[in-house]
Protein backbone atom coordinates (compact mmCIF):
# COMPACT_ATOMS: atom_id res chain seq x y z
CA UNK A 1 0.00 0.00 0.00
CA UNK A 2 1.31 3.46 -0.91
CA UNK A 3 0.52 6.72 0.89
CA UNK A 4 1.18 9.72 -1.35
CA UNK A 5 1.04 13.27 0.08
CA UNK A 6 -0.40 16.09 -2.01
CA UNK A 7 0.93 19.53 -1.06
CA UNK A 8 -1.36 22.52 -1.49
CA UNK A 9 -0.30 26.13 -0.90
CA UNK A 10 -3.73 27.59 -1.68
CA UNK A 11 -5.63 28.72 1.41
CA UNK A 12 -9.25 27.62 1.24
CA UNK A 13 -11.82 30.35 1.81
CA UNK A 14 -15.59 30.18 2.28
CA UNK A 15 -17.36 29.57 -1.01
CA UNK A 16 -14.34 28.08 -2.80
CA UNK A 17 -15.09 25.22 -5.21
CA UNK A 18 -13.41 22.52 -3.13
CA UNK A 19 -13.92 19.58 -5.55
CA UNK A 20 -12.22 21.56 -8.33
CA UNK A 21 -9.47 22.63 -5.94
CA UNK A 22 -8.80 19.00 -5.01
CA UNK A 23 -8.63 17.96 -8.68
CA UNK A 24 -6.26 20.83 -9.50
CA UNK A 25 -4.00 19.96 -6.56
CA UNK A 26 -3.84 16.35 -7.74
CA UNK A 27 -2.97 17.47 -11.27
CA UNK A 28 -0.31 19.89 -10.06
CA UNK A 29 1.26 17.10 -8.03
CA UNK A 30 1.74 15.04 -11.19
CA UNK A 31 -0.14 12.07 -9.73
CA UNK A 32 -2.08 10.03 -12.28
CA UNK A 33 -4.98 8.51 -10.41
CA UNK A 34 -5.95 4.86 -10.79
CA UNK A 35 -9.22 3.06 -10.23
CA UNK A 36 -9.44 1.97 -6.61
CA UNK A 37 -7.31 4.81 -5.20
CA UNK A 38 -8.60 6.38 -1.99
CA UNK A 39 -8.46 10.16 -1.68
CA UNK A 40 -8.32 11.41 1.90
CA UNK A 41 -9.23 15.07 2.45
CA UNK A 42 -8.71 16.93 5.73
CA UNK A 43 -11.80 18.19 7.54
CA UNK A 44 -10.26 21.63 8.00
CA UNK A 45 -10.34 22.49 4.28
CA UNK A 46 -13.85 21.09 3.90
CA UNK A 47 -15.09 23.20 6.82
CA UNK A 48 -13.44 26.33 5.44
CA UNK A 49 -14.95 25.82 1.98
CA UNK A 50 -18.39 25.40 3.55
CA UNK A 51 -17.90 28.52 5.64
CA UNK A 52 -18.02 26.63 8.92
CA UNK A 53 -15.81 29.23 10.60
CA UNK A 54 -16.88 31.29 13.60
CA UNK A 55 -15.22 34.47 14.86
CA UNK A 56 -15.04 34.30 18.64
CA UNK A 57 -15.57 38.06 18.93
CA UNK A 58 -19.07 37.61 17.47
CA UNK A 59 -20.16 35.07 20.10
CA UNK A 60 -22.08 36.02 23.24
CA UNK A 61 -21.80 33.16 25.76
CA UNK A 62 -24.84 32.08 27.72
CA UNK A 63 -24.91 31.63 31.48
CA UNK A 64 -24.59 27.88 30.97
CA UNK A 65 -21.54 28.35 28.77
CA UNK A 66 -19.92 30.63 31.36
CA UNK A 67 -20.59 28.12 34.15
CA UNK A 68 -19.11 25.21 32.18
CA UNK A 69 -16.16 27.32 30.99
CA UNK A 70 -15.22 28.11 34.56
CA UNK A 71 -15.29 24.43 35.45
CA UNK A 72 -13.19 23.20 32.50
CA UNK A 73 -10.94 26.25 32.08
CA UNK A 74 -12.01 27.16 28.55
CA UNK A 75 -13.00 30.36 26.77
CA UNK A 76 -16.75 30.86 27.45
CA UNK A 77 -17.27 31.85 23.82
CA UNK A 78 -15.77 28.59 22.64
CA UNK A 79 -17.93 26.64 25.10
CA UNK A 80 -21.00 28.43 23.73
CA UNK A 81 -20.11 27.27 20.20
CA UNK A 82 -19.58 23.72 21.48
CA UNK A 83 -23.03 23.76 23.07
CA UNK A 84 -24.58 24.94 19.82
CA UNK A 85 -22.89 22.12 17.91
CA UNK A 86 -23.86 19.43 20.43
CA UNK A 87 -26.88 17.17 20.56
CA UNK A 88 -25.89 16.43 24.16
CA UNK A 89 -22.95 16.66 26.51
CA UNK A 90 -21.54 13.29 27.48
CA UNK A 91 -18.90 14.40 29.98
CA UNK A 92 -17.93 17.70 31.56
CA UNK A 93 -14.60 17.36 33.38
CA UNK A 94 -11.16 18.67 32.37
CA UNK A 95 -12.44 18.32 28.83
CA UNK A 96 -15.83 18.53 27.15
CA UNK A 97 -16.98 15.31 25.49
CA UNK A 98 -20.07 15.83 23.38
CA UNK A 99 -22.23 14.03 20.88
CA UNK A 100 -22.51 16.14 17.76
CA UNK A 101 -25.65 16.51 15.71
CA UNK A 102 -24.06 14.08 13.24
CA UNK A 103 -23.91 11.46 16.01
CA UNK A 104 -20.12 11.59 16.57
CA UNK A 105 -18.92 11.42 20.18
CA UNK A 106 -15.73 13.49 20.44
CA UNK A 107 -13.93 16.23 22.31
CA UNK A 108 -15.44 19.72 22.04
CA UNK A 109 -18.03 18.55 19.49
CA UNK A 110 -15.33 18.88 16.85
CA UNK A 111 -14.90 22.64 17.44
CA UNK A 112 -11.23 23.35 16.78
CA UNK A 113 -8.83 26.30 16.90
CA UNK A 114 -5.98 24.53 15.11
CA UNK A 115 -5.56 25.49 11.45
CA UNK A 116 -8.29 28.11 11.87
CA UNK A 117 -7.70 31.82 11.18
CA UNK A 118 -6.59 33.83 14.26
CA UNK A 119 -9.47 34.52 16.62
CA UNK A 120 -11.63 31.88 14.96
CA UNK A 121 -12.64 28.26 15.35
CA UNK A 122 -13.73 25.76 12.73
CA UNK A 123 -16.77 23.54 13.05
CA UNK A 124 -17.22 20.11 11.54
CA UNK A 125 -18.80 20.09 8.06
CA UNK A 126 -22.58 19.94 8.25
CA UNK A 127 -22.70 16.86 5.97
CA UNK A 128 -19.27 15.25 5.43
CA UNK A 129 -20.71 12.40 3.31
CA UNK A 130 -22.14 14.96 0.88
CA UNK A 131 -18.76 16.62 0.49
CA UNK A 132 -17.03 13.26 0.00
CA UNK A 133 -19.51 12.39 -2.75
CA UNK A 134 -19.10 15.74 -4.51
CA UNK A 135 -15.31 15.38 -4.50
CA UNK A 136 -15.57 11.79 -5.76
CA UNK A 137 -17.94 12.81 -8.57
CA UNK A 138 -15.67 15.66 -9.70
CA UNK A 139 -12.58 13.44 -9.69
CA UNK A 140 -14.34 10.81 -11.80
CA UNK A 141 -15.73 13.42 -14.19
CA UNK A 142 -12.41 15.22 -14.69
CA UNK A 143 -9.95 12.32 -14.56
CA UNK A 144 -12.03 9.22 -15.35
CA UNK A 145 -10.68 7.44 -12.26
CA UNK A 146 -13.16 5.57 -10.07
CA UNK A 147 -11.94 6.38 -6.59
CA UNK A 148 -13.19 6.40 -3.01
CA UNK A 149 -13.06 9.51 -0.82
CA UNK A 150 -12.63 9.77 2.95
CA UNK A 151 -13.02 13.01 4.90
CA UNK A 152 -10.68 12.85 7.89
CA UNK A 153 -10.50 14.44 11.32
CA UNK A 154 -8.19 14.03 14.31
CA UNK A 155 -9.80 12.88 17.53
CA UNK A 156 -8.75 11.57 20.90
CA UNK A 157 -9.70 8.07 22.02
CA UNK A 158 -11.14 6.67 25.23
CA UNK A 159 -8.62 4.81 27.42
CA UNK A 160 -5.62 5.84 25.26
CA UNK A 161 -3.42 8.92 24.94
CA UNK A 162 -2.89 10.75 21.68
CA UNK A 163 -5.14 11.76 18.81
CA UNK A 164 -5.42 9.73 15.60
CA UNK A 165 -7.26 10.14 12.33
CA UNK A 166 -10.92 9.15 12.08
CA UNK A 167 -13.24 9.06 9.08
CA UNK A 168 -16.13 11.52 9.35
CA UNK A 169 -17.35 11.18 5.76
CA UNK A 170 -17.06 8.57 3.00
CA UNK A 171 -18.03 8.04 -0.62
CA UNK A 172 -17.42 5.19 -3.03
CA UNK A 173 -16.60 2.66 -0.32
CA UNK A 174 -18.15 0.52 2.38
CA UNK A 175 -16.82 1.92 5.66
CA UNK A 176 -17.00 -1.47 7.37
CA UNK A 177 -15.71 -4.87 6.26
CA UNK A 178 -17.37 -7.97 7.68
CA UNK A 179 -14.92 -10.88 7.98
CA UNK A 180 -17.34 -13.36 9.52
CA UNK A 181 -16.99 -16.78 7.90
CA UNK A 182 -13.34 -16.31 6.94
CA UNK A 183 -10.79 -18.62 8.56
CA UNK A 184 -7.99 -17.71 10.95
CA UNK A 185 -4.46 -19.16 10.95
CA UNK A 186 -5.73 -22.39 12.48
CA UNK A 187 -8.70 -22.90 10.18
CA UNK A 188 -11.33 -21.68 12.63
CA UNK A 189 -14.11 -19.56 11.18
CA UNK A 190 -14.33 -15.98 12.39
CA UNK A 191 -17.67 -15.37 14.09
CA UNK A 192 -17.81 -11.68 14.93
CA UNK A 193 -14.87 -9.87 13.33
CA UNK A 194 -15.81 -6.60 11.66
CA UNK A 195 -13.03 -4.19 10.74
CA UNK A 196 -13.23 -0.52 9.79
CA UNK A 197 -11.11 0.29 6.72
CA UNK A 198 -12.50 3.84 6.64
CA UNK A 199 -10.99 4.70 10.04
CA UNK A 200 -7.81 2.72 9.33
CA UNK A 201 -7.23 4.66 6.12
CA UNK A 202 -8.05 7.96 7.82
CA UNK A 203 -5.50 7.21 10.55
CA UNK A 204 -2.81 6.43 7.97
CA UNK A 205 -3.62 9.58 6.02
CA UNK A 206 -3.60 11.91 9.05
CA UNK A 207 -0.22 10.54 10.13
CA UNK A 208 1.22 11.87 6.86
CA UNK A 209 -0.93 15.03 6.73
CA UNK A 210 0.42 16.16 10.09
CA UNK A 211 -1.30 18.40 12.61
CA UNK A 212 0.46 21.72 12.02
CA UNK A 213 1.61 23.77 9.05
CA UNK A 214 2.62 20.93 6.74
CA UNK A 215 0.19 22.07 3.99
CA UNK A 216 -0.78 18.48 3.12
CA UNK A 217 -4.60 18.43 3.24
CA UNK A 218 -4.92 15.68 0.61
CA UNK A 219 -3.54 12.15 0.57
CA UNK A 220 -3.72 9.52 -2.16
CA UNK A 221 -3.77 5.96 -0.80
CA UNK A 222 -3.05 3.29 -3.37
CA UNK A 223 -3.47 -0.46 -3.01
CA UNK A 224 -5.65 -0.28 0.11
CA UNK A 225 -7.93 -3.20 0.99
CA UNK A 226 -11.53 -2.01 1.09
CA UNK A 227 -14.84 -2.85 -0.49
CA UNK A 228 -16.17 -0.51 -3.15
CA UNK A 229 -19.79 0.53 -2.98
CA UNK A 230 -22.13 3.10 -1.52
CA UNK A 231 -21.60 3.66 2.17
CA UNK A 232 -22.46 6.23 4.80
CA UNK A 233 -20.55 7.31 7.87
CA UNK A 234 -23.58 6.57 10.09
CA UNK A 235 -22.80 2.87 9.58
CA UNK A 236 -19.86 3.38 11.98
CA UNK A 237 -21.94 4.82 14.79
CA UNK A 238 -22.74 2.30 17.49
CA UNK A 239 -26.37 2.52 18.64
CA UNK A 240 -26.60 3.92 22.14
CA UNK A 241 -28.42 0.86 23.44
CA UNK A 242 -25.42 -1.28 22.42
CA UNK A 243 -22.79 1.09 23.79
CA UNK A 244 -21.37 -0.06 27.12
CA UNK A 245 -19.85 3.28 28.09
CA UNK A 246 -22.21 6.12 27.09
Amino acid sequence: MEIIPVHMDKKIRPGDDLPSTVVNALRNSGIKLRDGDVIAVAQSVVSKAEGRIVKLRDVRPSKKAKRIAKKVGKDPREVEIILRESARLVRVAHVLIAQTKHGFVCGNAGVDRSNAPPGCVTLLPSDPDWWAEKIRERIQRDTGARVAVVITDSQGRPFRMGAVGYAIGVAGMKPLMDLKGKKDLYGRKLRSTIVCPADALAAAAVLVMGEGGEKIPIIVIRGAPYKRGEGKIKELLRPRERDLFL
